[in-house]
């Protein structure tokens, strides 16, 4: 299993964002295989984590055209700067 780390620096976040955001995060975990998605804001502070099976997925979703489009619009309108982190998750667990 693989986490993928995006942080950000919101800028001015509008409708288009949020609506963007949302198609976005269905496409992931609808078409390319997303396992789960989480995303928390802290004043303009947004972390969300993404869960994927395989780095495949991962570059898959990179590359999809709605995705790559929302990257640049990001950039250009809703975050003064952002960053990407992947990982593998080695161990995981929980309480019930």
């Amino acid at each position: 299993m693989y986490v993928v780390i995006f942080k950000a620096t919101a800028k001015s976040p509008d409708k288009k964002y949020f609506e963007t955001a949302e198609l976005l995060r269905k496409t992931a975990l609808e078409q390319f295989n997303c396992v789960a998605f989480e995303a928390i804001s802290e004043g303009v502070r947004e972390i969300a984590l993404s869960y994927w099976h395989s780095e495949s997925d991962i570059l898959n979703w990179k590359q999809h055209t709605e995705h790559a489009a929302a990257q640049n619009a990001a950039l250009k309108k809703w975050y003064s700067d952002y960053s990407v982190e992947v990982a593998k998750i080695e161990r995981s667990y929980q309480s019930i």
